[in-house]
Protein backbone atom coordinates (compact mmCIF):
# COMPACT_ATOMS: atom_id res chain seq x y z
CA UNK A 1 0.00 0.00 0.00
CA UNK A 2 3.03 2.40 1.02
CA UNK A 3 4.62 1.93 -2.65
CA UNK A 4 1.09 2.56 -4.17
CA UNK A 5 1.38 6.36 -2.91
CA UNK A 6 4.86 6.70 -3.65
CA UNK A 7 4.33 6.21 -7.09
CA UNK A 8 1.40 8.48 -6.92
CA UNK A 9 3.80 11.00 -5.88
CA UNK A 10 6.54 10.52 -8.51
CA UNK A 11 3.76 10.39 -10.92
CA UNK A 12 3.30 14.08 -11.98
CA UNK A 13 7.18 14.36 -12.57
CA UNK A 14 7.23 11.84 -14.83
CA UNK A 15 3.66 13.38 -17.04
CA UNK A 16 6.02 16.75 -16.91
CA UNK A 17 8.96 14.58 -18.46
CA UNK A 18 6.71 13.05 -20.72
CA UNK A 19 5.23 15.94 -22.05
CA UNK A 20 7.80 19.30 -21.90
CA UNK A 21 10.83 16.47 -22.51
CA UNK A 22 10.19 13.23 -24.59
CA UNK A 23 6.98 14.36 -26.51
CA UNK A 24 8.56 16.89 -28.36
CA UNK A 25 11.95 14.92 -29.52
CA UNK A 26 9.53 13.70 -32.59
CA UNK A 27 10.32 17.33 -33.82
CA UNK A 28 13.64 16.21 -34.64
CA UNK A 29 13.22 14.45 -37.60
CA UNK A 30 12.98 17.87 -39.15
CA UNK A 31 16.63 17.36 -39.04
CA UNK A 32 16.13 14.99 -41.97
CA UNK A 33 13.58 17.00 -43.49
CA UNK A 34 13.49 20.25 -45.76
CA UNK A 35 11.20 21.84 -43.09
CA UNK A 36 8.74 24.47 -44.21
CA UNK A 37 6.14 26.14 -41.44
CA UNK A 38 3.47 26.10 -44.28
CA UNK A 39 3.40 21.96 -44.96
CA UNK A 40 4.25 21.60 -41.15
CA UNK A 41 6.51 18.67 -39.71
CA UNK A 42 4.84 15.72 -41.19
CA UNK A 43 3.75 17.76 -44.42
CA UNK A 44 7.64 18.91 -45.55
CA UNK A 45 9.74 16.93 -47.71
CA UNK A 46 12.35 14.44 -46.54
CA UNK A 47 16.22 15.34 -47.77
CA UNK A 48 17.75 12.51 -45.90
CA UNK A 49 21.47 13.22 -44.59
CA UNK A 50 21.46 16.13 -46.81
CA UNK A 51 21.47 18.41 -43.65
CA UNK A 52 24.31 16.85 -42.39
CA UNK A 53 26.70 16.05 -45.21
CA UNK A 54 26.15 20.09 -45.39
CA UNK A 55 27.40 20.21 -41.88
CA UNK A 56 30.47 18.11 -42.27
CA UNK A 57 31.65 19.85 -45.76
CA UNK A 58 31.03 23.39 -44.29
CA UNK A 59 34.07 25.23 -44.19
CA UNK A 60 33.40 26.38 -40.60
CA UNK A 61 33.14 23.44 -39.45
CA UNK A 62 36.48 22.31 -38.17
CA UNK A 63 36.98 25.41 -36.34
CA UNK A 64 33.00 25.17 -34.84
CA UNK A 65 33.79 21.82 -33.56
CA UNK A 66 37.22 22.65 -32.22
CA UNK A 67 36.45 25.86 -30.25
CA UNK A 68 33.35 24.12 -28.33
CA UNK A 69 35.96 20.57 -27.10
CA UNK A 70 38.82 23.44 -26.83
CA UNK A 71 36.12 26.09 -24.78
CA UNK A 72 34.22 22.94 -22.80
CA UNK A 73 37.33 21.66 -22.13
CA UNK A 74 38.97 24.75 -20.82
CA UNK A 75 35.61 25.19 -18.24
CA UNK A 76 36.23 21.27 -17.08
CA UNK A 77 39.56 21.47 -16.32
CA UNK A 78 39.70 24.68 -14.34
CA UNK A 79 36.21 25.15 -13.80
CA UNK A 80 35.37 21.68 -12.48
CA UNK A 81 37.56 21.32 -9.47
CA UNK A 82 37.45 24.82 -8.30
CA UNK A 83 34.15 24.38 -6.34
CA UNK A 84 35.81 20.72 -4.60
CA UNK A 85 38.82 22.96 -3.56
CA UNK A 86 37.09 25.57 -3.13
CA UNK A 87 34.69 23.21 -0.50
CA UNK A 88 37.79 21.41 1.16
CA UNK A 89 39.19 24.93 1.94
CA UNK A 90 36.02 26.29 3.60
CA UNK A 91 35.31 22.63 5.21
CA UNK A 92 38.50 23.37 7.40
CA UNK A 93 37.46 26.58 8.72
CA UNK A 94 35.98 27.14 12.29
CA UNK A 95 34.86 30.00 12.64
CA UNK A 96 30.93 29.50 11.26
CA UNK A 97 30.35 33.39 10.89
CA UNK A 98 33.04 33.83 8.50
CA UNK A 99 32.45 30.82 6.68
CA UNK A 100 29.06 31.46 5.98
CA UNK A 101 30.24 35.00 5.29
CA UNK A 102 32.51 33.54 2.39
CA UNK A 103 30.08 30.83 1.02
CA UNK A 104 27.77 33.94 0.33
CA UNK A 105 30.17 36.13 -1.48
CA UNK A 106 30.93 33.24 -3.62
CA UNK A 107 27.63 31.68 -4.43
CA UNK A 108 25.79 35.50 -4.78
CA UNK A 109 26.94 35.30 -8.44
CA UNK A 110 25.24 32.58 -9.92
CA UNK A 111 22.21 33.91 -9.17
CA UNK A 112 23.57 37.14 -11.80
CA UNK A 113 22.36 36.92 -15.34
CA UNK A 114 24.70 36.69 -17.82
CA UNK A 115 23.31 39.33 -19.29
CA UNK A 116 23.90 41.79 -16.13
CA UNK A 117 27.65 39.84 -15.78
CA UNK A 118 28.19 40.52 -19.66
CA UNK A 119 27.39 44.09 -19.50
CA UNK A 120 29.29 44.34 -16.37
CA UNK A 121 32.56 42.70 -18.20
CA UNK A 122 32.26 44.49 -20.58
CA UNK A 123 32.60 48.02 -18.49
CA UNK A 124 35.19 46.86 -16.65
CA UNK A 125 37.87 45.52 -19.52
CA UNK A 126 36.95 48.82 -21.87
CA UNK A 127 40.06 50.15 -23.26
CA UNK A 128 38.30 53.62 -23.06
CA UNK A 129 36.45 53.95 -19.63
CA UNK A 130 36.82 50.56 -17.80
CA UNK A 131 38.50 50.18 -14.29
CA UNK A 132 40.90 47.81 -15.13
CA UNK A 133 42.48 50.61 -17.38
CA UNK A 134 42.02 53.14 -14.59
CA UNK A 135 43.91 51.15 -11.95
CA UNK A 136 46.65 50.94 -14.76
CA UNK A 137 46.72 54.37 -15.16
CA UNK A 138 47.00 55.08 -11.63
CA UNK A 139 50.01 52.48 -11.24
CA UNK A 140 51.40 54.30 -14.22
CA UNK A 141 50.78 51.75 -17.05
CA UNK A 142 49.45 52.31 -19.92
CA UNK A 143 46.64 50.16 -20.91
CA UNK A 144 44.96 50.21 -24.51
CA UNK A 145 43.88 46.79 -25.26
CA UNK A 146 40.95 45.55 -25.81
CA UNK A 147 40.68 42.40 -24.24
CA UNK A 148 37.16 40.91 -25.39
CA UNK A 149 38.34 41.58 -28.94
CA UNK A 150 41.36 39.96 -28.35
CA UNK A 151 41.90 36.13 -29.77
CA UNK A 152 44.79 35.62 -27.16
CA UNK A 153 42.54 36.98 -24.51
CA UNK A 154 38.66 35.96 -25.31
CA UNK A 155 38.97 32.17 -23.63
CA UNK A 156 40.83 33.12 -20.34
CA UNK A 157 38.19 35.63 -19.66
CA UNK A 158 35.24 32.98 -20.63
CA UNK A 159 36.91 30.58 -17.99
CA UNK A 160 37.61 32.86 -15.24
CA UNK A 161 34.04 34.20 -15.35
CA UNK A 162 32.68 31.22 -15.49
CA UNK A 163 34.67 30.07 -12.23
CA UNK A 164 33.70 33.05 -11.08
CA UNK A 165 29.84 32.91 -11.41
CA UNK A 166 29.14 29.17 -10.55
CA UNK A 167 31.71 28.12 -8.02
CA UNK A 168 29.79 29.00 -4.57
CA UNK A 169 26.82 27.47 -6.42
CA UNK A 170 28.90 23.68 -6.75
CA UNK A 171 30.59 24.73 -3.59
CA UNK A 172 27.11 23.73 -1.91
CA UNK A 173 26.61 20.17 -3.10
CA UNK A 174 30.19 19.47 -2.13
CA UNK A 175 30.05 20.93 1.14
CA UNK A 176 26.07 18.75 1.87
CA UNK A 177 28.96 15.69 0.86
CA UNK A 178 31.24 16.30 3.41
CA UNK A 179 28.66 17.12 5.84
CA UNK A 180 27.84 13.87 5.76
CA UNK A 181 30.58 12.46 6.33
CA UNK A 182 30.83 10.26 10.05
CA UNK A 183 32.77 12.62 12.27
CA UNK A 184 34.05 9.10 13.90
CA UNK A 185 36.25 8.83 11.18
CA UNK A 186 38.09 12.42 12.00
CA UNK A 187 38.20 11.18 15.86
CA UNK A 188 40.29 8.12 15.14
CA UNK A 189 41.80 10.00 12.39
CA UNK A 190 43.06 12.10 15.00
CA UNK A 191 43.53 9.48 17.42
CA UNK A 192 46.35 8.52 15.61
CA UNK A 193 48.35 11.37 14.81
CA UNK A 194 46.75 12.49 11.10
CA UNK A 195 46.95 16.19 10.27
CA UNK A 196 44.30 18.50 8.71
CA UNK A 197 46.23 17.15 5.28
CA UNK A 198 46.33 13.61 5.82
CA UNK A 199 42.43 13.92 7.01
CA UNK A 200 41.56 15.42 3.66
CA UNK A 201 43.82 13.13 1.31
CA UNK A 202 42.34 10.15 3.11
CA UNK A 203 38.93 10.62 4.68
CA UNK A 204 37.57 14.08 3.15
CA UNK A 205 38.69 13.16 -0.25
CA UNK A 206 38.15 9.70 -0.72
CA UNK A 207 34.25 10.03 0.64
CA UNK A 208 33.00 12.76 -1.16
CA UNK A 209 33.98 11.18 -4.56
CA UNK A 210 31.16 9.51 -6.07
CA UNK A 211 30.16 12.83 -5.73
CA UNK A 212 32.54 13.97 -7.41
CA UNK A 213 32.17 11.02 -10.38
CA UNK A 214 28.47 11.84 -10.55
CA UNK A 215 29.13 15.66 -11.31
CA UNK A 216 31.62 14.83 -13.84
CA UNK A 217 29.52 12.27 -15.65
CA UNK A 218 26.94 15.11 -16.21
CA UNK A 219 29.42 17.71 -16.63
CA UNK A 220 31.08 15.61 -19.33
CA UNK A 221 27.67 14.82 -20.94
CA UNK A 222 27.15 18.91 -21.90
CA UNK A 223 30.85 18.84 -23.23
CA UNK A 224 28.87 19.71 -26.79
CA UNK A 225 26.80 22.17 -25.04
CA UNK A 226 28.85 25.18 -24.64
CA UNK A 227 27.70 28.42 -22.22
CA UNK A 228 25.78 30.34 -25.16
CA UNK A 229 24.46 33.11 -23.11
CA UNK A 230 28.14 33.58 -21.81
CA UNK A 231 29.65 33.24 -24.93
CA UNK A 232 26.69 34.77 -27.07
CA UNK A 233 27.15 38.60 -24.74
CA UNK A 234 30.78 38.49 -24.71
CA UNK A 235 32.29 37.58 -28.23
CA UNK A 236 32.10 39.82 -31.98
CA UNK A 237 33.21 38.89 -34.95
CA UNK A 238 37.03 39.80 -34.15
CA UNK A 239 37.07 36.66 -32.00
CA UNK A 240 35.30 34.39 -34.32
CA UNK A 241 37.88 32.28 -35.06
CA UNK A 242 37.94 31.21 -31.40
CA UNK A 243 34.77 32.12 -29.66
CA UNK A 244 32.54 30.73 -32.80
CA UNK A 245 30.78 27.53 -31.33
CA UNK A 246 27.99 24.86 -32.22
CA UNK A 247 25.42 26.85 -30.24
CA UNK A 248 26.30 30.18 -31.56
CA UNK A 249 26.49 28.86 -35.52
CA UNK A 250 22.87 27.45 -34.47
CA UNK A 251 21.96 30.96 -33.62
CA UNK A 252 23.01 32.24 -36.68
CA UNK A 253 21.82 29.90 -39.01
CA UNK A 254 18.70 28.92 -37.02
CA UNK A 255 17.20 32.33 -36.22
CA UNK A 256 19.25 34.87 -37.96
CA UNK A 257 17.89 33.25 -41.48
CA UNK A 258 15.20 31.16 -40.52
CA UNK A 259 16.70 27.72 -41.43
CA UNK A 260 15.68 25.44 -38.94
CA UNK A 261 16.24 21.86 -40.99
CA UNK A 262 20.09 22.41 -40.90
CA UNK A 263 20.08 23.56 -37.36
CA UNK A 264 18.49 21.24 -36.23
CA UNK A 265 21.23 18.64 -37.82
CA UNK A 266 23.65 20.53 -35.66
CA UNK A 267 21.50 20.21 -32.82
CA UNK A 268 21.30 16.33 -33.56
CA UNK A 269 24.71 16.02 -34.20
CA UNK A 270 25.78 17.42 -30.30
CA UNK A 271 23.35 15.20 -28.85
CA UNK A 272 24.88 12.36 -29.97
CA UNK A 273 28.21 13.10 -29.20
CA UNK A 274 26.95 14.08 -25.59
CA UNK A 275 25.04 10.70 -25.14
CA UNK A 276 28.57 8.67 -26.47
CA UNK A 277 30.70 11.40 -23.97
CA UNK A 278 28.18 10.30 -20.82
CA UNK A 279 27.93 6.65 -21.81
CA UNK A 280 31.75 6.07 -22.48
CA UNK A 281 32.33 8.62 -19.14
CA UNK A 282 29.92 6.19 -17.26
CA UNK A 283 31.93 3.19 -17.89
CA UNK A 284 34.95 4.75 -17.36
CA UNK A 285 34.19 5.46 -13.74
CA UNK A 286 32.53 1.93 -13.12
CA UNK A 287 35.80 -0.06 -14.49
CA UNK A 288 38.00 2.22 -12.44
CA UNK A 289 35.68 2.95 -9.77
CA UNK A 290 35.35 -0.06 -7.98
CA UNK A 291 39.51 0.23 -6.78
CA UNK A 292 39.07 3.82 -5.52
CA UNK A 293 35.63 3.13 -3.70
Amino acid sequence: MSERYLYLMVLPAFIILGVFCYAPMYGAIIAFKNYNPLFGIMGSPWVGLEHFRKLWGNMFFQRIFVNTISISALHILWGFPAPIILALLLNEIKQKKFKRTVQTITYLPHFLSWVIIGGFLINLLSPTRGLVKSISLFFGFTYDQALLASATHFRTILVASGIWQGVGWGTIIYLAAIAAIDPQLYEAASIDGAGRFRKILSITFPCILPTITILLILRMGGLMNSNFEQIFLLYNPTVYRVADVFSTYVYREGLGKANYSYPSAIGLFQSSINFTLIVLTNWVCRKFGRSMW
